[in-house]
């Protein structure tokens, strides 16, 4: 079987657009599917089901608990519930290809992180369904220097990697974290490609000459998790190109609206990597 890439387009940022013709677009785009929050917006999710299975797109869901909590027992409920509704997210024609999942908190005891880890292992082995664990700030994945020790001890955690994350928590661009980063790499199953910088998640326009070496310092990254998908002989390699609309878009003086901005960077994003990509599926 031939090894192939599937880009995904966000959903986040495009709640406005009828399913229908936000679908339309990205099949057109040449998109392999979409990465969706089910209920961060109101919708009939089986109408939805029904579009991509009609558009032959397939679909991940990202997801972090929205809702408050009181410590960290009540997070922990919270968190499962919200998967266990998640992994509900299907038919007999469509099903989420994984979960990337935010969870915890950066204050979170290293118990505590062990514990959301352990949930989410036995909630994807009863359910079938694989749960990512997102890089994300805010969360306990927060920052390279701990996660790279959590992986080391939990060799079965899988990543959906975002180091734009983790350029801008550490104000570097992890010079002095490589092993880190590299044990990031062996565990990364998806990426989130949005190119962020030293002092920021989201750079204006990674086309733009001023972001060529924040684009570089992620293209070095991204290069080695798909080489190594590759060489793992793994079916497939995932990859959402994540540019957010604002407060992560500086509106700034943009000449289109914000929505078409953000539906602009990502098909950049994902035309330049499918690009860069190419040789590697020949």
């Amino acid at each position: 079987m031939m090894f192939q890439i599937k880009f995904m387009c966000p959903r986040w940022g495009s709640e406005s657009i009828p399913w229908n013709e936000f679908l339309s677009s990205v099949k057109k785009a040449g998109y392999a599917g979409i990465e969706w929050f089910p209920f961060g917006e109101k919708c009939n999710v089986q109408e939805v089901l029904d579009l991509l299975h009609h558009y032959e797109l397939d679909f991940c869901i990202v997801m972090a608990v929205l809702q408050p909590y009181d410590g960290y027992k009540n997070y922990m409920e919270t968190l499962e519930k919200d998967l266990i509704k998640l992994m509900a997210v299907r038919n007999q024609n469509k099903a989420p290809l994984f979960i990337s999942a935010q969870t915890g908190r950066e204050f979170f005891t290293a118990d505590e992180i062990c514990g959301c880890l352990q949930l989410c292992d036995k909630i994807q082995e009863e359910y079938g369904t694989s749960i990512y664990q997102e890089t994300h700030r805010n969360k306990w994945s927060y920052a390279a220097h701990v996660v790279g020790p959590v992986l080391k001890n939990n060799k079965n955690v899988q990543l959906t990697f975002d180091v734009s994350h983790w350029f801008c928590v550490s104000e570097s661009y992890l010079e002095d974290q490589q092993a880190a980063v590299n044990e990031a790499i062996n565990h990364t199953r998806h990426i989130h490609a949005r190119v962020g910088h030293t002092e920021g998640p989201q750079v204006w326009d990674p086309a733009n000459e001023e972001y060529a070496e924040a684009l570089q310092q992620h293209l070095l990254i991204w290069d080695q998790c798909v080489a190594l998908a590759k060489q793992e002989k793994r079916a497939d390699f995932s990859i959402t190109p994540e540019f957010g609309p604002p407060p992560y878009m500086v509106k700034g003086n943009r000449e289109i609206s914000l929505v078409e901005e953000q539906w602009r960077l990502n098909l950049w994003m994902k035309d330049f990597l499918q690009h860069r990509y190419q040789h590697v599926l020949e």
